[in-house]
């Protein structure tokens, strides 16, 4: 069975946990980095991957590597400071790559 897992702030992703989704606190872009390369590597089990605005804008070669594969799908959410934009964009981008149109 596949994992859901997020990536963020301790604040952002308090409300995760309490859905049950695999969270992970990252305060700074090298602690995000890490918890990536952890969580993606081989047997890892994760389909989905969230991860805060700021951190998903920080981290973009790191996740470019997973562009191209089926699994996990790595989508921005929006922190607790609110959106800037980036969440929508990524959203966009996924559903593109998967039917092959701008459904939005």
């Amino acid at each position: 069975m596949y994992k859901i897992g997020v990536i963020g702030s301790s604040d952002t992703v308090l409300g995760f946990r309490a859905l049950g989704l695999n969270t992970f606190a990252a305060d700074t872009e090298d602690e995000a980095r890490r918890t990536l390369r952890e969580i993606t590597a081989e047997g890892g089990g994760y389909a989905i991957i969230y991860i805060e605005e700021h951190l998903h804008t920080a981290l973009a070669k790191d996740i470019a590597e997973f562009a191209d594969k089926i699994t996990p799908a790595i989508i921005a959410v929006p922190g607790r400071g609110g959106s800037t934009g980036k969440s929508l964009r990524s959203l966009e981008d996924a559903v593109l790559r998967a039917v092959g149109s701008n459904i939005f």
